[in-house]
């Protein structure tokens, strides 16, 4: 008897110690957005990877989930009046700001009227116009401070909007412009407020405790945020790059546990099958934009001709490779319509089924523009960052040179300074790519404004506009969608930007990072996230 037992406790003690054990390790993550950001500015920031960055250090009135849906952020509840046009929000009274201050209406009513302050320039100021006031403001015929906002004491804030909006919550819950901020603060540091670990005061569930220039930026568990439950990660370090085959080794060494580099598109078969690969729809478009103002691209024939002559389906076939979808319009096809999404409703504009017709109708058009065979076309300047935008450069170069001899160079550099050349409108042609900030085709088509900051081509289009405005104003959904209908075919008409394919995207992530919570808008949650790592124990 005796002899059996030992033989149990014998096979027990050997499945035991021979049994792989997941471990929960609980240790700094390491996240690769990109390079050194351009600003970490909530209301001067226009870049969706800086997003990350500013939504785990900032919480506005609501925020997204762990599931993606809209939650109470620093506004515990709210109250809508009947005709849908004023929100009052009910703050929290114990949501403190990094240094233990209380968070209080005023900072958001700071806030949110910086954003159209005409002396801060933000780029996204044409987003706040969901707002009463905000329209007149940015058209220079009302002052900035009578934005329809309102502290109306220290825990209560009420907006007025422009006309009723059914993505409201959402839009605010992931748009930096509608963060709070410190008027004290970047009153007494100025532009260089946020360079600083002891000067980016912040209110998110992450405070920034180290950052090195060019490359890393350190966030750690806010110990004043309100729900600790929301910081499983209690260190998040930014590495801070741009060369997706540095990040990719990275990653495999798990030194980065997540990248949201385009990986090369030589090793994306190798890549899933060692499950460091994760794809997410998005909602976005990626497209080449055009300063319309350059001699060469002026005339709108050229920019269809130069359109009509890629070849999408090579591109996302055999460049790419990421399971994108090739663009024949505008809107990608993840956004919702009246009934069904807004793509199936409506035609795309560019056939990418019937790309030799294309040619030839393209052909045509660069004649009929004075540019027969290309004779006389400058050679123009095409900038791309680096990774997989040169191969895709290369191949769009390479098309364009085939088909009617038009010559291009292109200029290899980091996408933040690119955002700067397309600001100052020093530029010719620029790869490009917009993520949606709510799931609304609005949130495409309003970049594409005549006074956004974030239309860089010089495209104004008075019909456009109005009929923009018109989605704005109207409380009739197919009102909305038949005029934002309209308002993409002039876009696609006028072709300040070449859409090349609807976004999917692709991550390279090592499996031993748990939880991330990706978003089709790009704002990307590693909060909730934990490193598990499975070994074996002996004993």
């Amino acid at each position: 008897m005796k002899k059996i037992i030992l033989i149990i406790s014998f096979i027990f003690i050997y499945t035991i110690s021979c049994a792989k054990q997941n471990s929960i390790v609980n240790e700094a993550i390491s996240i690769n957005m990109g390079p050194e950001p351009k600003t970490l500015d909530p209301t001067l920031n226009s870049l969706g990877s800086a997003s990350c960055y500013i939504l785990h250090a900032f919480e506005g009135l609501t925020k997204m989930d762990s599931n993606n849906t809209v939650q109470p952020g620093i506004a515990e509840r709210w109250d809508i009046s009947d005709d849908g046009l004023t929100y009052t929000f009910h703050l929290r009274t114990n949501a403190l700001w990094s240094d233990g201050t209380n968070v209080k209406a005023k900072d958001f009513e700071y806030s949110w009227k910086r954003s159209v302050n005409p002396s801060v320039a933000a780029e996204y100021a044409y987003m706040m116009e969901i707002v009463q006031n905000a329209k007149e403001i940015n058209e220079g015929t009302m002052d900035y401070n009578e934005l329809a906002v309102k502290a109306i004491d220290d825990y209560t804030f009420e907006v007025t909007l422009a006309n009723p909006s059914p993505y409201f919550l959402e839009f605010i819950a992931s748009t930096g412009i509608f963060m709070p901020l410190r008027e004290d603060i970047i009153n007494t540091y100025g532009d260089e407020w946020t360079l600083k670990p002891e000067t980016y005061i912040v209110n998110g569930a992450y405070t920034m405790t180290e950052r090195l220039a060019d490359e890393k930026i350190v966030f750690s568990a806010n110990k004043n945020y309100y729900n600790p439950n929301e910081q499983v990660a209690k260190k998040i370090n930014f590495v801070l790059m741009s060369e997706p085959n540095t990040a990719m080794s990275g990653i495999k060494s798990s030194s980065i546990h997540f990248s949201a580099l385009e990986p090369p598109s030589s090793e994306i078969a190798s890549l899933k099958t060692d499950n460091l690969l994760v794809e997410n729809n998005a909602i976005g478009t990626y497209f080449i934009e055009l300063n319309i103002t350059n001699n060469a691209l002026r005339d709108k024939r050229v920019r269809q001709a130069l359109s009509l002559a890629i070849d999408r389906n090579y591109l996302v076939l055999n460049v790419t490779k990421g399971g994108q979808t090739p663009a024949g319009a505008f809107i990608p096809p993840t956004i919702k319509g009246s009934n069904s999404t807004f793509r199936v409703e409506n035609q795309e504009y560019i056939n990418n089924k019937t790309y030799l017709a294309n040619v030839e109708k393209a052909k045509r058009l660069m004649a009929e523009a004075g540019y027969p065979n290309g004779k006389d076309f400058p050679v123009l300047e095409l900038k791309v960052s680096p990774g997989i935008y040169v191969l895709l450069g290369e191949t769009i170069q390479q098309m364009w040179r085939d088909n009617f001899t038009v010559y291009i160079k292109l200029l290899q550099e980091e996408f933040p300074v690119t955002l700067q050349t397309l600001v100052d409108k020093n530029y010719e042609m620029a790869r490009m790519g917009w993520t949606g900030d709510y799931n609304d085709p609005m949130t495409m088509l309003e970049i594409m404004l005549s006074y956004s900051g974030i239309n860089h081509t010089g495209f104004s289009n008075a019909d456009f506009d109005n009929l923009i405005n018109i989605a704005k104003t109207s409380a009739d959904n197919d009102v909305r969608m038949n005029a934002m209908k309209e308002a993409e075919a002039i876009l696609m008409d006028e072709m300040p930007i070449i859409p090349l394919y609807y976004r999917t995207d692709l991550f390279m992530v090592n499996p031993i990072l748990k939880n991330v919570v990706l978003s089709p808008l790009g704002r990307h949650k590693f909060n909730y996230c934990y490193i598990e790592v499975t070994k074996k124990t002996n004993r």
